[in-house]
């Protein structure tokens, strides 16, 4: 990893002065020279399948649903949108689960980190950082690939890759507070079936909420995707959000603020520090 101290400039041997780059950024660097070595296993899982599903559900099956007119717009442009956030969900869920825990108990680069000048903080914001760029190109491509099948009807959608990489952080975020308090791979399995997979089943992204059991309703919008899939969808097709765009953005931020001092907590206590 690069050299990291604070931005001050430091003296040259040849007595020119050299910038350096801040902690979190160096981090972030890492992360990145890291991920250009092994981009290409990640395009399939990042992008080939979300649009696999996007053509599958939306063109084929969004035939049969469109059919019974339960919808106010083709099932393809409802689709769309959502699919576009869950991309960003699952993108951050799979960065800060495994990577979290393997570089803890295998890899041990966050030790390596700690005895370096990057604080706890740089390493959780550097690595955001990482997720936060993965999830912008990942959303940018797939919104590319949603216009020419005219699944877009409005200029906002211009904002839905910031709206999936606010969400990929409200999930990164307090994904990586678990993963740094669990020991063992299995409890990411488990997570992955037993916390993904129903959050974008509730989320909104395939049917409406409210046809969802009153019950379940209420945990549909406690949890972040359905802010993330509202706010996309709204985006796209030029309606308003079904809350006020500052709850949905005030609530996917305080995941966010409140995953990282979670994060921050668990990093401290399993680094000792």
């Amino acid at each position: 990893m690069s050299a990291v101290v604070t931005g001050a400039a430091t003296a040259h041997p040849a007595g020119r002065r050299e910038r350096r780059v801040h902690p979190a950024l160096a981090v972030l660097e890492y992360h990145l020279v890291s991920y250009r070595r092994v981009w290409r296993g990640t395009v399939f899982s990042s992008f080939v399948i979300p649009v696999f599903f996007f053509l599958g559900m939306g063109v084929a099956v969004g035939e049969y649903v469109d059919r019974g007119g339960g919808l106010d717009v083709p099932y393809l442009q409802y689709i769309a949108p959502g699919l576009l956030a869950i991309t960003g969900l699952q993108i951050a869920m799979m960065e800060s689960g495994y990577p979290v825990l393997g570089n803890f108990k295998w890899h041990k680069i966050y030790f390596g980190m700690a005895s370096a000048p990057p604080r706890i903080s740089d390493m959780i914001a550097g690595q955001l950082g990482y997720i936060a760029l993965r999830v912008l190109v990942a959303a940018v491509a797939f919104l590319l690939i949603m216009v020419p099948f005219g699944a877009v009807g409005s200029a906002w959608a211009l904002v839905t890759p910031a709206v999936a990489v606010l969400l990929g952080l409200a999930t990164a975020a307090p994904m990586f507070a678990y993963s740094a308090s669990i020991d063992s791979d299995n409890l990411l399995a488990i997570m992955y079936r037993f916390g993904l997979l129903p959050m974008m089943l509730f989320s909104g992204t395939f049917f409406p909420v409210s046809q969802l059991p009153g019950f379940l309703q209420p945990l549909a919008y406690l949890i972040p995707p359905w802010h993330g899939v509202e706010m996309c969808r709204a985006a796209v097709l030029g309606t308003a959000t079904p809350w006020p765009l500052a709850a949905h953005v005030g609530y996917l931020a305080a995941w966010v603020v409140v995953g990282f001092l979670l994060a921050r907590a668990r990093f401290a206590k399993r680094l000792g520090v």
